[in-house]
């Protein structure tokens, strides 16, 4: 059962989420040549539910108060959104514009309240979902569980559930990089970024990106930072280890860092200068090395 018709009293549902919408191409890669209309979406039951005559109705008259699609839309309309202690229970209209059926199964979603700012995220298998006929809107409910809400206090007004577009992870450059490096270097880091694999949800690793001793014995080491979070990171303090192609460390210390920032899904190159008295091996291999943060 819908959590709206749990209530006492279900005739006065009322819709008090806003709505959202995406292209099916950067969600489900699915687009369709077709004119420039507004498309309605009727009204799809899953099969397995079996919905009474006075609660349809209901479904059928918020459904028929929702703004028509535009052509390659997927949109989430939100009806009623209540906490318990399973979390948040988020009742919306999944909606289709294509002309034709479409399932989901992975999908990212975001609460956010009035004010756009994020109540709850959570990653959603939608297979229970099944198909949602071309040009329709069915109704579910999707619970956000306690460790996904990042807020508590918020209007129960106006709010939005929406699907979360993984951006692609992206080279982010310091201030002081972007001011000296040449385009021909930033092309290079980005077309590598492109050829790797990014770093798993929520991780944050290092990469070497090169490793020279200079004439002075300092050693320098150049890695790229790379978030896998879905928020900005702060470093302040980090210690270094180096080792060298044999496994043996070349070098180790602490760096403090001010307003070092990494943000969001996005990778930072940055150089970490080893001053010789912190290089503890003569005539390091490093035709391969690895460099780690130190627990």
């Amino acid at each position: 059962m819908l959590s709206i018709f749990r209530r006492k009293n279900s005739d006065n549902v009322k819709k008090s989420g806003l709505d959202s919408s995406v292209s099916s191409g950067e969600l489900l890669n699915e687009t369709e040549t077709s004119a420039d209309e507004e498309i309605e979406t009727e009204l799809s039951i899953h099969p397995a539910w079996n919905i009474p005559s006075e609660q349809m109705y209901v479904l059928r008259f918020l459904n028929n108060e929702l703004q028509p699609l535009k052509p390659n839309q997927i949109s989430l309309s939100g009806i009623e959104m209540k906490a318990d202690g399973s979390g948040l229970e988020v009742t919306a209209f999944v909606r289709n514009s294509l002309n034709k059926g479409i399932k989901f199964e992975q999908v990212g979603l975001l609460l956010m309240d009035s004010e756009k700012q994020v109540i709850a995220r959570h990653e959603f298998s939608l297979s229970e979902l099944g198909e949602i006929p071309g040009r329709s809107s069915r109704p579910w409910t999707f619970v956000f569980p306690p460790s996904s809400v990042q807020k508590t206090e918020f209007s129960k007004e106006d709010w939005t559930i929406a699907f979360e577009l993984k951006k692609k992870h992206s080279l982010d450059l310091h201030s002081t990089w972007e001011k000296s490096i040449a385009e021909e270097d930033k092309e290079k880091l980005e077309k590598l970024l492109q050829n790797i694999q990014p770093p798993k949800a929520g991780e944050v690793n290092f990469m070497g990106l090169s490793a020279k001793l200079a004439d002075s014995g300092d050693l320098h080491v150049t890695v790229l930072i790379r978030n896998g979070h879905e928020k900005n990171i702060q470093l302040q303090q980090l210690p270094l280890q180096v080792e060298d192609a044999t496994g043996e460390k070349v070098a180790g210390g602490g760096f403090k860092l001010e307003d070092f920032e990494v943000k969001a899904n996005t990778s930072k190159p940055w150089t970490f200068i080893f001053p010789s008295s912190l290089v503890t091996k003569e005539n390091p291999d490093l035709s391969k090395w690895k460099v780690y943060p130190l627990q």
